[in-house]
């Protein structure tokens, strides 16, 4: 495909216009130069036609007498002037061969001096008394007869020039009428050339600035890849170039500001998950002395272990990314310690398949709802209820659900916590607060999803009065956890 170069529109205009003016004046310089030259020939032609129309009275009229005039006793040789005569028409015919052949010219030259030399035998005879009058009268007959005949041939060159003229004559009406005609179709051809430069011009134009006009409008309805395509017309390419730099200026400058925002919110989400609940932790000392001072040293080494694993998993050596099997062994923990607290109105059951184990994913993602479904839901429940946790692998994605047989909700109430966690209008926890604080395990769980793993989708609740559903799915993550 042929790129096509890009042009300014000052260069257009230039191009256009002496390509206009040059198509213009060609046929005008041509016209000028045929008519010069025809004008110049005719002009010639008509000069010598003149001129040699001018010596034949001299040569048929004027030389017979002025040598009739010497033999009848009137005049003298040297008083006639017929010489003179002579000698102007032989120079008139040389000035016409230096510029012109012509053969008429040229025979009557060559008979001028066959005409002289019968005036000199007059002249010869006349100056001789032993000659008779009627010898010169004789030779007088063939001066008039040469003279006659040089007479016919300026006669017929005056002719043979008049028909050159005619037909050059001829030939510059018909091609005064080619002029004509071309100079027509030229400037025919010259205006459409004109209207589609003026076209492509405009056009060129226009469909840079629309190019500009598209590329806002896309950027400005969000589409920060948008760039406007490169403009043909050089003035509008720095601009079109400018813009999209400042369009590239502007999509880093608000990336990085999401980017920005992006880690702050991940930087307080991690901040607040973090936070350890002291009522969590006075409650499993208290019963950890409760158990030692029983003398159940089973369940103050289980307490002890599941509060060290908790812990463990919880810091994670500042990581956000653990195994899944490190996501259940801190989950294991926490339930372990719960159980032990609650006895009869807690069981669970934790079923992650094993293939899963290996993977790594967002830690802290399962032990909040666990702790959402245990103080909402089991707890509010006359004579307990259970908890289950299932995992599973599909398609490449790491399934997870946690599901309680509590309380449940009102269809009411779970539009409301579903509308919360959408505005992020939840109450956040309160150190201070018995145990957990209500929905800030749901709403933590799910912004951390969809920040860390760029989903629109963060977890799906389910809930009626047997119980409430809730579950999630992440994609399996590339990256490796802190072991």
């Amino acid at each position: 495909m042929k790129k096509e170069r890009r042009q300014s529109i000052e260069n257009r205009l230039n191009f256009t216009t002496r390509f206009l003016v040059a198509v213009l004046l060609l046929p005008a310089a041509a016209s000028l130069l045929v008519l010069a030259f025809y004008t110049l020939w005719i002009h010639q032609s008509t000069d010598a036609i003149s001129r040699i129309a001018e010596l034949r009275p001299i040569v048929e009229e004027n030389i017979p007498e002025q040598t009739w005039s010497v033999i009848a006793g009137r005049n003298t040789f040297d008083d006639c002037g017929v010489y003179d005569s002579i000698e102007s028409v032989n120079e008139s015919m040389d000035s016409y061969m230096r510029r012109s052949s012509s053969t008429e010219i040229l025979v009557a030259r060559r008979t001028m001096d066959t005409l002289r030399s019968y005036v000199e035998q007059i002249e010869q005879k006349m100056s001789d008394d032993s000659v008779p009058v009627s010898s010169s009268e004789e030779t007088l007959e063939e001066v008039r007869s040469v003279a006659s005949l040089i007479g016919d041939m300026l006669a017929s060159f005056i002719e043979q020039e008049i028909m050159r003229v005619n037909a050059r004559n001829t030939s510059l009406q018909r091609l005064s009428i080619i002029i004509l005609v071309l100079g027509i179709l030229i400037l025919t051809f010259s205006v459409f050339f004109a209207r589609r430069a003026r076209a492509a011009l405009v056009r060129s134009v226009h469909e840079a600035i629309d190019r500009l006009q598209q590329f806002t409008r896309e950027f400005a309805s969000g589409n920060l890849q948008a760039r406007a395509s490169p403009a043909l017309v050089e003035e509008l390419s720095d601009l079109t170039n400018d813009v999209n730099v400042m369009a590239e200026q502007m999509g880093n400058l608000i990336e990085q500001n999401r980017r920005e925002q992006e880690n702050l919110k991940k930087a307080e989400l991690r901040t607040l998950q973090a936070q350890v609940n002291p009522h969590f932790l006075y409650n499993t000392l208290d019963t950890i002395v409760w158990a030692a001072e029983s003398g159940k040293d089973e369940e103050v080494v289980v307490l002890t272990k599941s509060l060290s694993d908790f812990f463990r998993s919880s810091l994670s050596s500042g990581e956000d990314w653990v195994t899944v099997a490190q996501e259940i062994r801190h989950l294991n923990g926490y339930l372990s310690i719960q159980k032990i607290r609650y006895r009869d109105i807690l069981n669970y059951e934790v079923e992650i398949a094993p293939e899963m184990e290996q993977y790594v994913m967002l830690k802290l993602l399962l032990q909040p709802l666990v702790e959402n479904a245990l103080y909402h839901g089991i707890k509010y429940r006359r004579g307990g209820g259970s908890i289950r946790v299932r995992g599973w692998l599909e398609n490449s994605m790491l399934c997870f659900t946690v599901q309680d047989t509590g309380v449940g909700m009102t269809q009411e109430k779970l539009d409301e916590v579903m509308e919360s966690m959408k505005t992020g209008k939840i109450r956040r926890r309160d150190p201070n607060e018995p145990e957990a604080g209500g929905g800030f395990g749901l709403y933590n769980v799910d912004q951390r999803i969809r920040l860390y793993y760029g989903q629109d989708e963060g977890i799906l609740i389910r809930s009626g009065s047997g119980g409430t559903t809730v579950s999630f799915s992440v994609p399996v993550h590339q990256g490796e956890a802190q072991q």
